[in-house]
């Protein structure tokens, strides 16, 4: 059982979520980021130097890391330097610290692409990323993988499409939570756009709950685990259910520019059986508990 958990990235949208689950149960839950704030720890992954990453690793001495750093939009320079040099920078740091903590490493469903519609995919499957931002992730993914295979204790938890308290606007249910928002603000229309694709939605505090599943499990056999609902959600549903939380009448248009990279993967929907064996996890929260409590947020 860890005492000390360094979650780097711990103030971003999953990272709170995972802060604050593992604090809850009463340990010393140490924050680190790339900004300066109260009670959070300096460490920016993309820029510092493997030797600075070590030092503030020999100075937190953590009995575990989770890593939810990282970065899902902007040009595949930027991509990279969060994506691929950050998990890299983190890896070597842990080597040169002598450190042994367990690593808990969020991945991403993107890494997967495009897969066979109506097939739950599972880890095993190929990789074939549509976006920069899932090439970037799968090569974190690798890197992880290949520092397990010389020994380091550690785990990828490759989390799906995530619905709930906090969702950022850059995130599918945020943009659409917030266009809701802003129609019954100025009483007008909804603007969405295509609403044809079929993703896997997650709430973050299920995610939370897996990553402190993993960090108190025995041996973890598996280098990969996905973290998702299990279930297959039409984006158009979702919108549906949103519409009855918030009580909008009004007219919902789809005539919107719709993202290229989503409509490149038009059905996702994840394996957790191994999640399940493996962590003995299992998602708590469903669609409209996710989508109230978003919604709350904005209101």
């Amino acid at each position: 059982m860890p005492v000390r958990v360094l979650v780097i990235g711990g103030h971003g949208f999953l990272g709170g979520h995972i802060r604050r689950r593992l604090a809850a149960d009463g340990w010393d839950v140490v924050a680190a980021g790339r900004t300066p704030r109260p009670g959070c720890v300096r460490l920016d992954l993309s820029v510092d130097r493997v030797t600075q990453v070590a030092k503030r690793l020999v100075e937190v001495a953590p009995d575990a890391v989770v890593n939810c750093a990282g970065a899902i939009a902007g040009d595949p320079a930027a991509l990279a330097a969060a994506n691929v040099t950050g998990p890299a920078t983190l890896l070597e740091g842990l080597v040169l610290a002598g450190a042994g903590p367990r690593l808990v490493h969020l991945g991403s469903a993107a890494e997967y692409g495009e897969v066979e519609t109506g097939i739950p995919v599972r880890e095993q499957a190929p990789t074939r990323p549509v976006s920069a931002y899932g090439a970037t992730k799968l090569a974190g993914t690798r890197l992880v993988r290949l520092a397990r295979a010389t020994g380091l204790d550690a785990v990828v938890l490759r989390v799906f499409n995530t619905v709930g308290p906090g969702s950022p606007a850059t995130s599918l249910p945020g943009r659409i939570a917030g266009e809701l928002a802003r129609a019954l603000a100025e009483d007008g229309a909804v603007r969405l756009g295509p609403l044809d694709v079929v993703r896997d939605f997650v709430d973050p505090r299920d995610v939370a709950d897996a990553v402190h599943a993993a960090l108190t499990v025995g041996a973890l056999d598996h280098p990969v685990l996905n973290v998702g609902s299990g279930t297959a959600v039409p984006t158009r549903a979702l919108v549906d259910e949103l519409l009855a939380i918030t009580g909008f009448t009004g007219a919902v248009r789809c005539d919107a520019a719709g993202s290229p990279r989503s409509g490149a993967v038009p059905w996702q929907q994840a394996d957790i059986a191994a999640t399940r064996t493996a962590l003995g996890w299992r998602p708590r929260r469903d669609l409209t508990t996710s989508l109230g409590d978003l919604w709350k947020t904005l209101s």
